[in-house]
């Protein structure tokens, strides 16, 4: 087969496991070309266990099908055994032959990828003339188990990123826990506007299925289509940048929510579920408190959005967060994510890269420890308190921008002044008033309000944040200069009824709540 390097097609780039644990008894061969009929467009064999002879004799009957079908066939580390068989090229990774090596051994025309999991063994390979990279590991794997770091969407995006500053056009694939569930996410996230992936690689997500071509199929068909919660951020024209734009659309946002009493379903801590419930019925939506992951499939499908607090950490308990988030991404419905305490333990520092790594999350809600936390700097916290800050606010809007951008979503970061942006557009809000700090659960709270404008708002997400921030914290202000306020116990009862009049005044076309807000535009460059 003669292969043009240009022409290859790295979309669905299959990698064999001729383990009984996942292959079985079947035969490898004839899962690869179920596997090629169903669209796998690049076979790379891989066996570790099996001696020479063996190998070579496997890889003549792979290349005899994969030619058939037009599919480059890439042998994983043995260069011998690439060239005994004629194929089109072999795949080496980090301690394997080196790259120059094999390409003198196999010629100008051979096609060679590397596995790199930093920027420095990027520009190594590419440097030294690799035809393409193999990206990862990007979630952990049973099938491969001496990795030297799980490096995460996040890790695959900054990869892309330094090869795209080079002016690199090497061809890119990710590999390591690619699945179904994973797939279009990892697409999704990974993307630069400088250089995107051109393919995933995949193992067991075809090899162990029972139907390899099926499985291929339905993996290509989302590689080559966005997420659900990307679709429903598509609108039409251009998002509103200016200040004054931006808050005047406030208003009618809080009017959709009236209309359509959305559900938001909490996953939230004891102490704040009953708080949380009556502030979401005073905003106008429907609360529904629903800590079991198994009937997030049902409520997902209710148009609704999900929040995640994270103010009580177990092994249960993030197993249930995995199982909702995983619902709600295949609906597209709306998540927020509240990594309560996250710098506090190691436990949670933990529960925080688990799940980052589980799903997608629509807008990351915090304190500046706790932003931090998720953004990877470590902090240790003392308890659910952020601390003395440490950062200045250019500092803070650019590290809210800097996450926003990565995840491919609204980070907000809450504080005497707050911080939100969507990776493009960067705020400051400066409303709200100290009794906030002085009871507990607003913070949470606040997550509640603001999946119940994601659930209406689901074109613009920086909108739908600062609608809730807006409101809420308006009307915190409004409460606290109550007479009958005296104190934090006086002040909750008055927040919710506060948070309830401007739903009403808002209906009934009173605007003059919002001539409080105090929001300015950042400039982080």
């Amino acid at each position: 087969m003669d292969v043009d390097q240009r022409s290859v097609d790295y979309s669905l780039y299959l990698v064999t496991d001729s383990s009984p644990a996942t292959l079985g008894a079947r035969d490898l061969v004839e899962v690869v070309e179920a596997a090629l009929q169903g669209g796998v467009t690049v076979v790379q064999y891989r066996d570790k266990t099996n001696d020479t002879g063996v190998l070579v004799s496997t890889a003549k009957r792979l290349h005899e099908v994969t030619r058939k079908y037009n599919v480059p066939l890439l042998i994983n580390d043995r260069v011998d055994v690439a060239l005994a068989v004629g194929c089109e090229g072999v795949h080496i990774g980090q301690d394997d032959i080196d790259l120059g090596s094999a390409r003198k051994i196999l010629g100008k025309d051979a096609i060679i990828g590397v596995t790199v999991s930093s920027i420095v063994e990027a520009e190594a390979a590419c440097d030294g003339g690799a035809d393409y990279l193999g990206i990862g590991t990007v979630f952990a794997t049973p099938t491969k188990t001496n990795t030297k770091e799980i490096i995460g969407t996040a890790g695959v995006k900054t990869i892309l990123r330094a090869l795209a500053a080079k002016g690199s056009n090497v061809r890119t694939v990710c590999i390591g826990g690619i699945n179904a569930s994973t797939v279009q996410r990892v697409i999704y996230q990974s993307s630069d506007a400088s250089k995107n992936l051109d393919g995933v690689a995949v193992v067991s997500a075809i090899i162990a299925a029972q139907d390899p071509k099926q499985a291929a199929q339905d993996l290509l068909q989302l590689v080559h289509s966005p997420p659900p919660y990307a679709i429903s951020s598509i609108v039409t024209g251009q998002k509103p940048t200016s200040v004054d734009d931006l808050v005047s659309d406030v208003c009618d946002i809080i009017q959709t929510v009236s209309a359509e009493n959305p559900l938001s379903h909490n996953m939230t801590n004891l102490v704040v579920q009953n708080f949380s419930a009556n502030v979401a019925l005073a905003f106008g939506g429907s609360p529904i408190m629903a800590n079991y992951g198994e009937e997030a499939r049902d409520l997902a499908k209710l148009g609704g959005a999900l929040v995640i607090n994270m103010g009580t950490v177990t092994p249960d308990g993030l197993q249930n967060y995995a199982k909702a988030l995983s619902a709600y991404n295949v609906e597209g419905g709306p998540v927020v994510f509240d990594p309560v305490g996250a710098g506090a333990t190691s436990v949670r520092r933990s529960a925080v890269k688990t799940l980052m790594a589980a799903g997608y999350f629509d807008v990351i809600k915090g304190n500046e420890g706790e932003i931090k936390t998720v953004y990877g700097t470590v902090v240790q916290q003392r308890g659910v308190d952020s601390g003395a800050s440490t950062s200045s606010d250019l500092e803070k809007a650019r590290l809210v921008r800097d996450l926003a951008e990565r995840e491919r979503n609204v980070v907000l970061m809450t504080g005497p002044t707050d911080f939100v942006s969507d990776g493009t557009r960067t705020y400051t809000v400066k409303n709200g008033h100290k009794l906030l700090e002085e009871i507990t659960g607003s913070g949470c709270v606040l997550g509640t309000a603001i999946s119940l404008m994601l659930a209406v708002c689901r074109g613009d997400k920086l909108l739908a944040t600062l609608s809730a921030m807006l409101h809420f914290e308006i009307a915190a202000e409004i409460a606290a200069e109550r007479e009958d306020v005296k104190g934090p116990g006086t002040f909750v009862p008055a927040l919710i009824d506060e948070i309830y009049n401007i739903q009403k005044a808002t209906n009934g076309g009173d605007y003059n709540w919002l001539k409080r807000a105090r929001v300015e535009a950042v400039d982080t460059k």
